[in-house]
C-alpha cells in the first residue's frame, strides 16, 4: 500500500502539465497517421520530463517512444491521440455545436488517452528515480487507432519486442478493467475494373464496374444468416464510378470492414468474402483486385495483470467528480435517449441508477453477451502480456464516437477520470515492479495462452500503413 499510496501522490503532482497537454490535442484534431502536430506535443512533453525520445518508430512518422531508467523489466504504457472525421464540436457545451473550418473531433476521447497514459508513466519514472529501482518505463504514442491499426504495423516490425508488460487505457463511462473481449478485424479494399461505354447507344459494349461492386454487396448480404451471430461485416462506396448516369462505369471501388471475435474467423470469413467478390466479377464480365488496409487482432487475456489491475481499481474507488460535474453530465444525458443509458449500465455490470456519473467501480466479471469494438492494442496483447483499463471520462450513456462524447473533451470531470486512471496504471507498473512473481505470473499465462491458441497475423507481411485512408 506504502508503494501505491506514492504513486498516486507524484500523478497527482503531475496532472496539471498533463491535463494541458490532453486540452492542446483537443483544439487540434487530426485523423489517421497525420498527427503531426499531436505527436509533436507529446515528443516534447516526454523531453521536458527527461525522456530519451525516438520518433518514427517502426516507420510510422507519428510515432514516438519515450524511454526512462536503465536495466530490469521494460514496462509499456500506451498512449493514442488521433481523432476523428466529421466530429467536430464546441467543448463544454450539451447541444450539436461544429466547430467552424474544423471538421475532425476526438469523438473518441484519444486526447486525454495519450495524456493520461503518459501522466503514468511519467510518474512511474521518478518512482523508480526516487527508489533507485531497476527498471524502464516506456510511453509509446501511437497513431491511427481508428481503423488504421498503428500498433499492428508497429507489432509487426518489432517495436514491442523487448517489452515485459504493455498497458492502456480507453475513455469510458464506467471506471473498470478492460475484458479482454474484442473483435478481430480487417480492412480491405475491392476495386473492380470494367469497360466504359455509352449507356444508350451502346450499352452491350459495356461492362460495369459498378454492377460488379453492387452485386457485390447483395452476395454478402444473403451471407450474413450464414456465418456466426456475433461477426460484422460493414462496407462503404469509396468510388462509385462517377456521376454520370449515361456512362457505363468502368471503375468500382469498395471498402470492406470483416470482425469477428477470434483471428482465426475473420481468416475464414474473408475467404469467403473473396469469392463473392470473384463471383461477381465473373457475373459482369470485370476484373477485381483487392487490397488489404489494416487488420487489427482479439485482446488475448492476462487474468494476473487484470487482477492486479482490479486491486488498484478497488483501493482507489470512483474518481472524485463534485458538484459542477454532475449537473453538467445531466445536461448531457437528456442529449441521448433512456436506451443508451440502460444499454451503458448493462455493459457496466453495476446496478441501474438515476446517477449520470460513475460513483462505483465496475466488476471485473459481466454475465451475459457483450457489445465489442476493435481495437489495435489486441496485436500488443499477442505480442507482450497486457492489460487495459477504462477511465470514467464521460457521462453514463454517451455513445461513442458521436458529438456528445466530442463535448466532453475538456471538461473538468474528463480531467478527473483522465487522472484517475492513470493512477491505476501507475500502480500496476509499480506492481509488476516491486510485487515478487507478479511479473513472471503475468508471462506464464501469457505464453499457456499462445499454447492454446497460436497467433496468426491478420496483417499480411507485404502490408503498408494506410497513410492516406481518409
Amino acid at each position: 500500500m506504502q508503494n501505491t499510496d506514492k504513486i498516486w501522490t507524484i500523478v497527482d503532482s503531475k496532472q496539471a502539465d498533463y491535463i494541458e497537454l490532453s486540452d492542446r490535442v483537443f483544439e487540434m484534431p487530426e485523423l489517421n497517421y497525420r498527427e503531426v502536430k499531436s505527436a509533436a506535443a507529446h515528443a516534447e512533453q516526454l523531453r521536458r520530463e527527461g525522456f530519451r525520445v525516438e520518433t518514427g518508430i517502426a516507420g510510422l512518422p507519428t510515432a514516438v517512444m519515450g524511454e526512462a531508467g536503465e536495466d530490469g523489466p521494460v514496462i509499456a504504457i500506451l498512449g493514442e491521440y488521433d481523432a476523428l472525421p466529421e466530429l467536430s464540436q464546441a467543448p463544454g457545451v450539451s447541444e450539436h455545436q461544429p466547430l467552424p473550418n474544423q471538421p475532425a473531433g476526438h469523438g473518441c476521447g484519444h486526447n486525454l488517452l495519450g495524456a493520461g497514459a503518459m501522466l503514468a508513466a511519467a510518474a512511474v519514472k521518478d518512482f523508480l528515480a526516487e527508489r533507485g529501482l531497476k527498471g524502464r518505463v516506456r510511453y509509446y504514442g501511437c497513431p491511427a487507432e481508428e481503423g488504421g491499426a498503428g500498433k499492428a504495423f508497429m507489432v509487426k516490425e518489432g517495436a514491442f519486442k523487448d517489452v515485459d508488460i504493455a498497458i492502456s487505457w480507453h475513455p469510458a463511462d464506467f471506471a473498470a478493467v478492460t475484458a479482454a473481449m474484442s473483435l478481430a478485424n480487417t480492412t480491405i479494399d475491392f476495386e473492380f475494373t470494367g469497360r466504359a461505354s455509352h449507356a444508350a447507344a451502346a450499352p452491350h459494349l459495356g461492362r460495369s464496374a459498378l454492377d460488379a461492386a453492387e452485386l457485390m454487396n447483395v452476395g454478402v448480404n444473403y451471407m450474413r444468416e450464414h456465418m456466426p451471430s456475433d461477426a460484422r461485416i460493414h462496407y462503404a462506396y469509396l468510388d462509385a464510378g462517377g456521376i454520370a448516369p449515361n456512362v457505363v462505369q468502368a471503375k468500382a471501388r469498395l471498402r470492406y470492414v470483416v470482425r469477428a471475435t477470434m483471428v482465426s474467423q475473420v481468416h475464414e470469413l474473408l475467404a469467403r468474402v473473396r469469392k463473392i467478390a470473384e463471383g461477381a466479377a465473373l457475373m459482369t464480365e470485370t476484373t477485381v483486385t483487392s487490397e488489404v488496409v489494416s487488420a487489427m487482432s482479439n485482446l488475448l487475456a492476462n487474468t494476473p495483470l487484470e487482477n492486479a489491475m482490479q486491486r488498484n481499481f478497488d483501493r482507489l474507488g470512483p474518481p472524485p467528480f463534485d458538484a459542477d460535474d454532475v449537473a453538467f453530465a445531466r445536461r448531457m444525458q437528456k442529449t441521448v435517449t433512456p436506451a443508451h443509458i440502460e444499454s451503458a449500465f448493462r455493459r457496466s455490470g453495476l446496478p441501474a441508477t438515476d446517477f449520470p456519473l460513475c460513483n462505483a467501480i465496475a466488476p471485473k466479471e459481466v454475465p451475459g453477451p457483450r457489445m465489442m469494438g476493435s481495437t489495435d492494442v489486441g496485436d500488443v496483447s499477442w505480442a507482450v502480456p497486457t492489460v487495459q483499463a477504462r477511465g470514467a471520462t464521460y457521462t453514463i450513456g454517451t455513445p461513442g464516437h458521436s458529438w456528445q462524447l466530442t463535448a466532453h473533451g475538456q471538461s473538468p470531470l474528463a480531467h478527473k477520470g483522465m487522472v484517475h486512471v492513470a493512477k491505476v496504471m501507475a500502480g500496476v507498473a509499480v506492481d509488476v515492479l516491486v510485487e515478487p512473481g507478479l511479473l513472471e505470473q503475468a508471462k506464464a499465462d501469457f505464453q499457456e495462452r499462445l499454447v492454446q491458441t497460436p497467433y496468426k497475423a491478420l496483417l499480411p507481411d507485404d502490408a503498408k500503413p494506410p497513410f492516406h485512408m481518409f
